[in-house]
């Protein structure tokens, strides 16, 4: 270990990912340092973060990575961990980013829904298999009990602003009559799930190559069942109504309509795994 550097114990987890595609990571300007230097810090340390883990990395080996003096590193983000956690939050925002621009996309009407649900979860899962993201997801669990805080700060720069903002879009959905949503963030994580969390396992992760339409496969999938839960069901024969709720047509505002008959309320529906 280097002089200056905090000492850590317990094994580091090697992360499977060689870095070679890891791109730069946007850091905010200082008055110490450029930004593009301070770029290429932090792309580095998540290279290095990703390839040995929180406590076998050192400042030496980034500063080596960014191809800057050690001292740099120190002058732009401080010690080891508060470049870690920098690296982490920042690599969040900036994926969070990438997904947020994903629901530009996002279907407004009943018309081509299952398509419109089917090209946003494909762009989803890019940005989620994407090699930055994944090893920040890595990291995030291997050293979950070195920065038990550090998952939430993470969340709050990323994944949630993006389930905050899937849930506005399907709450619209379910306003309109296309949807039966009672709880639009509910709603949101168990579409993320249904489209994405089954790919990790196929990938362990990250670290195998998904054969050529696996992604479609999880994906048509997942879309089918959300549809299957949440989708509107169309007026039976005689209802007053006289057409489908899909249409956008006499269907109630979201937290009030039921989602079966004769039976009271129903359940929501069960978590993915």
């Amino acid at each position: 270990m280097s002089e200056g550097e905090t000492t850590d114990t317990g094994a580091g987890i090697r992360g499977a990912a060689d870095g070679a595609a890891f791109g730069a990571a946007d850091g905010a300007p200082t008055d110490r340092g450029r930004l593009d230097k301070r770029r290429a810090i932090v792309a580095a340390a998540l290279r290095v973060f990703a390839r040995h883990g929180y406590a076998e990395a050192t400042i030496d080996m980034i500063a080596t990575e960014a191809g800057v003096a050690k001292p740099t590193i120190y002058n732009h983000l401080g010690s080891k961990e508060n470049l870690f956690r920098h690296v982490m939050t920042t690599t969040a925002a900036q994926s969070n980013a990438k997904a947020l621009e994903v629901l530009e996309g996002f279907p407004q009407a009943a018309g081509g829904l299952r398509g419109g649900l089917e090209h946003v979860a494909t762009r989803l899962v890019d940005c989620y298999c994407d090699e930055r993201s994944e090893a920040v997801r890595r990291l995030l669990y291997a050293e979950a009990v070195r920065f038990p805080d550090l998952y939430d700060a993470v969340r709050a720069s990323g994944a949630d602003q993006f389930v905050d903002a899937l849930a506005g879009r399907l709450a619209r959905l379910a306003h309109a009559g296309h949807l039966r949503v009672d709880d639009p963030m509910r709603a949101a994580n168990q579409f993320i799930a249904l489209v994405y969390e089954e790919l990790p396992a196929r990938s362990i992760p990250g670290s195998r190559p998904l054969r050529p339409g696996e992604v479609d496969e999880v994906v048509r999938a997942g879309v089918d069942t959300f549809l299957r839960a949440f989708g509107a069901v169309p007026c039976p024969p005689g209802a007053e109504s006289g057409a489908g709720a899909g249409a956008g047509g006499g269907a109630a505002p979201p937290g009030v309509e039921e989602r079966a008959r004769g039976s009271g309320e129903a359940q929501p529906a069960a978590s993915p795994r």
